[in-house]
C-alpha cells in the first residue's frame, strides 16, 4: 500500500515543535451546593460529561458550563462550583484520598473528565502566547458532533479500563484539545489570533502551507503571491495584515525554528544542519540562528540537551493508569 504524504499543516507543525503532550488526568463528580478551587501547574483541559456547573477563573467573570462544553485554563487558579460566589474548598483536599477520581458534595449532579496539556518544546510560546487565559468551547459549536463523540469515547475508555486504555485516553484527549483549538480558530476575532489568523484567510493560508512544506527554500515574493493567487503588492500587504509580520520575516523565523528542532532532536553536526537548510556557510547559518534564538547553534544544542532530562521529569504528563505519578505532577482536573 502506498500512502501519500500529508499536505503541509502549519498548526500541526507548531504543535510538534511545542512538544505537545496530553494525559487524561481525573474524573470528578459533584452534587448539591459545592465549590472547589484548583491551582494547576499546567494548562488544564476539561469537559463536562453530564450535568452542569460554573467556571470562575481567577480575576474573570463566572461562566456556565453544561454537558458537552469544554474549557481550557492556562496555568492559573480557577473555581468550579454549583453556583457562583460559594466558599471554595481546596481541591487538593478532596483528591487527597485518590488522585485520579473524586466525588464531592451530595449526589452526582455533574461529572467532568479532566486533563493536563503540556508544552515542553522550545516553540511552545509560538502557540501559548496566542491562547487566552481561559477559553470555553460550547457544545453547540460547529464541531460539537465530533467533540461529543470524542468525549463519549474518552468516558468509555475511562470506565472500562480495557488493555491500552492509558494510550487511548491520552490520544483522545489530544484530539479533543486540537478540536477545541479548531473551534477557537473558527470563532475568535482575527486580532486575538496573531499569526493563526492567516490560516482563516485562504490566500494567506496557501502561502503559509508553502512555507511550512519547504522551510529550506528561499521563497521569493512572486512565488508566494502566485500560490496565493494575488498580485505581489496585494499579497504582501495582506500577509502582513493577517500574520502580523512580513512574509520574509515569517519564513526566516520558521526556518530557524525548524533548525532548532533538528539541533535538539538530532545528532548531525551543525554544519550538516546548516547545509540541509540551504545555507552556503556555517557563519551565515550562525548569524541567522542568533537573530532568532539569541545564541549560536552550538550553544543552543548544548543548553537544550542539558535541559531535556529536567523537562521530561517535571513537565511531562503521566496518565492516571500508569502507576505512581511523577513527583510534583498536577493530577487534579
Amino acid at each position: 500500500m502506498i500512502i501519500q504524504n500529508a499536505l503541509a499543516d502549519p498548526l500541526s507543525d507548531v504543535l510538534a515543535g511545542a512538544g505537545f503532550n496530553a494525559a487524561c488526568s481525573v474524573r470528578l463528580t459533584a452534587g448539591g451546593d459545592w465549590a472547589l478551587r484548583f491551582r494547576p501547574i499546567a494548562l488544564k483541559f476539561n469537559a463536562v460529561l453530564h450535568g452542569g456547573c460554573w467556571l470562575t477563573p481567577e480575576g474573570e467573570a463566572a461562566a456556565r458550563l453544561d454537558a458537552g462544553d469544554c474549557f481550557i485554563v492556562a496555568g492559573r487558579p480557577f473555581v468550579l462550583s454549583s453556583a457562583p460566589g460559594l466558599p471554595a474548598v481546596d481541591a487538593a483536599e478532596v483528591f487527597a484520598r485518590s488522585p485520579f477520581c473524586a466525588t464531592y458534595g451530595l449526589g452526582d449532579d455533574v461529572a467532568l473528565l479532566g486533563g493536563s496539556v503540556a508544552f515542553a518544546g522550545a516553540d511552545a510560546s509560538h502557540l501559548l502566547d496566542l491562547l487566552p487565559s481561559s477559553l470555553v468551547i460550547r457544545n453547540e459549536a460547529d464541531g460539537a458532533a465530533m467533540m461529543g463523540w470524542l468525549l463519549n469515547q474518552l468516558d468509555r475508555e475511562w470506565r472500562e479500563d480495557r488493555p491500552g486504555a492509558q494510550a487511548a485516553c491520552d490520544d483522545l484527549l489530544r484530539l479533543m484539545f486540537i478540536q477545541a483549538l479548531r473551534e477557537h480558530l473558527s470563532t475568535a476575532d482575527a486580532d486575538a489570533l496573531g499569526w493563526l489568523a492567516g490560516l482563516k484567510d485562504p490566500p494567506v493560508a496557501a502561502a503559509l502551507k508553502a512555507i511550512h512544506a519547504e522551510p529550506t527554500r528561499a521563497w521569493r515574493l512572486p512565488e508566494l503571491a502566485a500560490r496565493a493567487g494575488l498580485s505581489r503588492t496585494a499579497f504582501a500587504d495582506r500577509f502582513r495584515a493577517r500574520v502580523g509580520r512580513p512574509r520574509v520575516e515569517y519564513a526566516a523565523t520558521w526556518r530557524m525554528r525548524v533548525a532548532a528542532r533538528r539541533l535538539r532532536e538530532g545528532r548531525k553536526p551543525v554544519s550538516v544542519v546548516a547545509h540541509e537548510l540551504g545555507f552556503l556557510s556555517d557563519s551565515a547559518f550562525g548569524a541567522a540562528f542568533r537573530r532568532v534564538h539569541g545564541v549560536s547553534p552550538g550553544r543552543y544544542r548544548v543548553a537544550a540537551r542539558r535541559a531535556a532530562p529536567l523537562a521530561s521529569e517535571e513537565t511531562g504528563p503521566t496518565s492516571p493508569r500508569s502507576g505512581r505519578p511523577r513527583e510534583g505532577a498536577d493530577r487534579r482536573p
